[in-house]
């Protein structure tokens, strides 16, 4: 039979054998070139939005600052929803297309705010003492477009990995590495578009013009559109088979009803166990962690089986499996928590500000070209690009030779190196940034002026490090929390793993924002003066950093404790398994 002929979708009767044509290496072009040019046209717009809002827009620093963080912080938390509409409703092919759609409607909006003087406040020159802000209708337009890129961002992230390795067959040697493949050509795209989209995008907007600059990435949108489209008749299209929500329901439910039960006292043996044949998720152990819930297992003479072993009426007796199940998320939360003070000592607000006020020439005395203010994350994205590779490559085999580890780590230990790297990049933000405040107060750069105040004759080189402790704490704690949900959910519900990781993005953006809007407000009319104005040189942000530094610390410490109780999924009551459990945490302070 010809494969242009063949079936690609799942036999809707579950006697049938399951017929799907799996197009892996075909699909791969339209697949990877819709990720690259999405990241390149969403990361094109978001790497530069602070210096836009705030030169375009005349937003003070503060207001921006929140802002972005609120829409960062939603978009995130949007990833959530997303995950819960495409795995029950929608599937993942509809739910990308819709995706691909919004995000390219909300950067052509924001693309016109720029295009049209009536959609944007008038310039602000440095000489201007006030400046003029957005009126209601033009931040509402603006906030539409915000809106829009939401809605594409919580529908493409967590289902772009998902659908990928659809294409490939899980049950051949061939697909598993094909799988593997395009995880790795995955995170070489997202690497790729952020260095091209805070180089040359970031450039072209701030040096020569932001109708151009914002153009190119809404250009980019509209190409991964229609790749993504192209593709069609050539994917696998998995339909959605329901929410595993309800399971969760069921068990929160049943345990609270039979919470008056006693447990029996061998309850791995007597408690009710069951497993669908057709499930996909991994046999579970029975554990002693959060034993109230196990008394949803507890069969009564209530409670009625059906011939082939299930129950009657799930919302009245759970199995085992469904409530270990549920055991594996709780458990992932502690760690998830530990995971947003990461991501507010990792992310550092400031940087581009900080950057606009120092000498931002590669070399000293040059007039010529200046970095642009956005540019300096690459440095971030530099250290990680190349610190993987040697980590893979390098690093691990070292320690697997140590510690008889297939990782040469286990991932909490992964996590609790970049959380520890953290507190390290804090305290280095708060030494430069004393160092660039001093000599911008003392002997202030003549001839360049930002609109906020005086430049430091600091170079902007002085960032690097910082940018570089960064990257290092990504490329241990990011990535060890992507493996980490991956691998600790249940297999049916890793889209909502992949949401996860951005729901600690989210927490972190809010936190961010409140952190930042209640410094502001109770140093304003301290003695010591506002820790955060706009003018960076009249302020205190290396304060801010110390207080960074410290919740970084504390952090740590937290992190410790909860991998010290986590128990790996499978492990059983005792901690036993494949990997070793959070004892090992001990080994990462040095």
């Amino acid at each position: 039979m010809n494969m242009e002929m063949q079936e690609k979708k799942i036999a809707e009767n579950e006697d049938e054998p399951e017929i799907i044509n799996y197009r892996g290496i075909k699909a791969m072009p339209f697949i990877i070139g819709n990720e690259t040019f999405e990241k390149l046209g969403a990361i094109g717009t978001l790497s530069n939005l602070q210096v836009y809002l705030t030169t375009v827009f005349n937003m003070s620093r503060i207001s921006e600052t929140t802002l972005l963080n609120v829409f960062n912080g939603t978009t995130n938390f949007a990833t959530l929803i997303g995950a819960y509409l495409c795995d029950t409703y929608f599937g993942r092919y509809k739910t990308l297309g819709f995706g691909s759609i919004a995000s390219f409607l909300g950067l052509l909006v924001i693309t016109l705010t720029a295009a049209f003087k009536n959609l944007h406040p008038p310039h602000c020159r440095p000489e201007d003492t006030h400046c003029i802000g957005a009126t209601p209708g033009q931040m509402v337009f603006l906030l539409s477009g915000f809106g829009l890129m939401i809605l594409g961002a919580g529908a493409i992230r967590p289902c772009n990995l998902a659908f990928g390795a659809d294409q490939f067959n899980p049950n051949t040697e061939s697909g598993k590495r094909g799988i593997d493949s395009f995880f790795n050509w995955y995170f070489f795209t997202i690497t790729f578009a952020q260095m091209v989209s805070v180089t040359l995008v970031v450039y072209v907007q701030t040096d020569i013009s932001w109708p151009i600059g914002l153009a190119i990435p809404t250009i980019f949108m509209l190409i991964s559109c229609f790749l993504f489209f192209m593709g069609t008749k050539i994917y696998v299209i998995v339909k959605p088979e329901g929410s595993p929500l309800t399971g969760i329901a069921q068990v929160l439910a049943v345990a609270a009803r039979k919470r008056r039960l006693k447990l029996p006292k061998q309850p791995w043996l007597s408690l009710f166990s069951y497993a669908p044949p057709k499930s996909i998720n991994s046999k579970l152990p029975y554990t002693e962690q959060f034993r109230c819930l196990n008394k949803a297992a507890i069969r009564t003479p209530q409670d009625h089986i059906e011939p082939d072993g299930a129950a009657a009426n799930p919302w009245r007796l759970c199995t085992i499996q469904q409530i270990e199940e549920l055991k594996c998320i709780l458990r992932v939360i502690p760690i998830w928590a530990a995971a947003i003070i990461y991501h507010v000592g990792e992310k550092q607000q400031y940087i581009v500000f900080q950057a606009m006020q120092s000498d931002r020439h590669l070399a000293r005395g040059a007039t010529t070209f200046q970095i642009p203010p956005a540019t300096y994350s690459i440095f971030s994205m530099l250290t990680l690009t190349i610190f993987v590779p040697i980590y893979d490559r390098f690093l691990v085999p070292c320690l697997r030779k140590l510690t008889g580890k297939p990782g040469g780590i286990t991932i909490l230990q992964r996590i609790g190196i970049g959380i520890f790297l953290t507190i390290i990049e804090s305290l280095v933000s708060a030494f430069v940034e004393q160092k660039r405040r001093d000599l911008a107060i003392s002997k202030p750069l003549e001839g360049i002026h930002s609109n906020r105040g005086a430049v430091s004759p600091m170079s902007g080189l002085w960032f690097v490090p910082q940018l570089a402790l960064a990257g290092l704490a990504e490329a241990f704690c990011a990535i060890g929390q992507v493996e980490f949900f991956y691998k600790e959910f249940p297999e049916n519900m890793r889209s909502f793993a992949g949401s996860f990781f951005f729901c600690g993005m989210a927490a972190a953006n809010y936190l961010n924002g409140f952190l930042i809007s209640l410094v502001h407000k109770a140093t304003e009319g301290s003695p010591a003066g506002n820790w955060l104005p706009e003018d960076l040189n009249k302020g205190r942000l290396d304060y801010f950093y110390y207080l960074i530094t410290g919740l970084c610390a504390l952090n740590f410490v937290y992190f410790l404790v909860c991998a010290k109780w986590y128990r790996y999924k499978g492990s059983g009551g005792d901690g036993s398994g494949v990997e070793m459990g959070g004892k090992d945490l001990d080994k990462i302070v040095v």
